[in-house]
């Protein structure tokens, strides 16, 4: 991003008072059971909470932390942008992290000050933590400090699903790249197909931060449900008409094993957008099923490179494709540094028009992640003649089994093809001459035994391909942002003894 693009981005206060002056009455936020927020009510309450935090002695630059339940959304967003009309750092953290998490998490931060709404009083001894409503009756003037676009506007914690969570950083230029700014006029909003947007996305996560971008840009309101049900989420959808939803491959399989598709009425739906991981092509064909009017859009990112993506309109002839870069972004596949052919494995790089996330403090002093404005994804993958990008699977889960490079998200796309499988999660365990052979952790819908998965395998499959342990689960372990903690099942995979640990559901 040049110098004069980058001075020229807007700020999120910038993006709230702009919103707030054309559409003070437009509603931004509706949380279900819970209340709604205005744009102009959102504007005083954040302008009343940044004096509150510049009362206590928050300056520009310094760190706080957001602890809010996911009732509290309407508190949360008050409270973000509140922060950073201060001048300073939005944290933003799960309230349901155990004390001792969320601790390590703010000391790591160096948060002054940890946020929280009235739903749940964290346990917090690292920062000191004070309750948003204290904050707007504090009185006194809006601090009036000037953010500009390269400031540091938020810090955001990586899921930690393959080590510990990092800390990334983004400046108003990198959240607010690619929206409006200014622009009045409704019909020039994003998403102005819909009168809302539904989502159920964790705070704390990069999909809820772009969706509360989403709240200051876009036309519909938002519609977020604070905690994800099959049942719940579909019937918001029929009673309030959504045109645009958001969520995450483990929400869509929750929708379709939950049968929403013949129990609503979801033709309100034009737009489907599911993020964080890759939709498996039975999951995108289900829900091109269960949604017949919606353009089924799959996005690729991470908490490094956002904001850039990839972006695929789910298309049969590429079922297994997230698609190519959008917004200006560029991608290329590295073997050893360097770029290789379309057809040809290698590690995925992404790299965005705004300015750039790093991690805080910056441990990535080997350009391991980060370099030259580039991203490494933690992916493998390849691209096809026109670009489209395939993923292989994350470099941390690919088995070497013996002298092949097993995929795991290949296996998983192949069960989840069976009429009994529900979910299921393919990780590596280790075998005495292998190296590593795959196992499956499987929720099933109906009886199905080992032998009959195989077996249905069998030509689908190569033979190191089919997983040589298994286990049947009532649910699989999942991170609040609904990505499964491929590491739990390792270990208990790994604690299991012999072939027949699990042969009945």
């Amino acid at each position: 991003m040049s110098p004069a693009v980058l001075a020229a981005a807007p700020t999120i206060p910038g993006l709230l008072a702009a919103r707030a002056r054309a559409e003070p009455d437009g509603v931004a936020l509706t949380v279900h059971g819970a209340g709604s927020l205005t744009f102009a009510g959102w504007d005083e309450r954040a302008s009343a909470a940044a004096a509150g935090l510049a009362a206590r002695g928050v300056r520009p630059g310094d760190r706080v932390g957001l602890v809010f339940g996911e009732r509290e959304w309407d508190g949360y967003a008050v409270a973000y942008c509140a922060v950073q009309r201060a001048g300073a750092v939005a944290v933003p953290l799960p309230a349901g992290l155990p004390p001792a998490r969320l601790d390590r998490l703010l000391a790591h931060a160096s948060a002054a000050r940890a946020v929280h709404g009235t739903d749940r009083v964290p346990e917090i001894t690292t920062a000191a933590p004070i309750a948003l409503p204290d904050l707007e009756s504090g009185g006194g003037p809006d601090p009036g400090v000037p953010v500009r676009p390269q400031d540091p506007a938020q810090i955001l914690y990586t899921s930690g699903t393959t080590g510990e969570p990092k800390g990334v950083v983004a400046c108003h230029a990198n959240l607010t790249h690619g929206t409006r700014g200014q622009v009045t006029d409704p019909r020039r909003r994003p998403l102005a197909h819909s009168r809302h947007f539904l989502h159920a996305f964790p705070i704390g996560t990069n999909a809820a931060q772009t969706m509360l971008v989403n709240m200051l840009d876009a036309r519909p309101g938002a519609l977020t449900l604070p905690r994800f049900t099959a049942a719940r989420f579909a019937r918001l959808i029929e009673s309030y008409r959504a045109g645009t939803v958001f969520l995450v491959p483990s929400m869509a399989i929750e929708l379709l094993n939950a049968g929403v598709a013949g129990r609503y009425d979801l033709s309100s739906v034009l737009l489907l957008g599911s993020t964080a991981a890759a939709l498996a092509p039975p999951v995108a064909l289900g829900l091109a099923a269960a949604f017949p009017r919606a353009t089924i859009v799959n996005y690729y990112t991470s908490t490094e490179a956002a904001p850039a993506q990839t972006t695929m309109v789910f298309d049969p002839e590429r079922p297994d494709s997230v698609g190519r870069p959008a917004a200006g972004g560029t991608l290329r596949i590295l073997n050893d540094g360097r770029p290789v052919p379309p057809g040809t494995a290698g590690e995925v790089w992404m790299r965005s028009p705004a300015a750039p996330r790093g991690y805080l403090g910056d441990p990535d002093t080997r350009g391991e992640v980060f370099r030259d404005g580039w991203v490494r994804m933690g992916d493998l993958g390849r691209l096809d003649e026109d670009g489209y990008l395939y993923l292989l699977d994350r470099e941390s889960d690919i088995i070497k089994s013996g002298a092949f490079k097993v995929s795991t998200l290949r296996i998983e796309a192949a069960l989840l093809d069976h009429p009994a499988v529900a979910e299921v999660a393919v990780v590596g365990v280790p075998h005495p001459v292998m190296g590593a052979v795959p196992a499956a952790a499987a929720v099933a819908r109906a009886p199905v035994t080992p032998a009959e998965l195989r077996t249905f395998l069998a030509g689908r499959l190569a033979g190191h391909e089919v997983p040589a342990r298994w286990t049947f689960l009532p649910s699989l372990p999942k991170n609040p942002a609904g990505k499964v903690l491929k590491r739990d099942l390792r270990a208990l995979l790994h604690a299991q003894e012999g072939d027949d640990a699990a042969d009945h559901p």
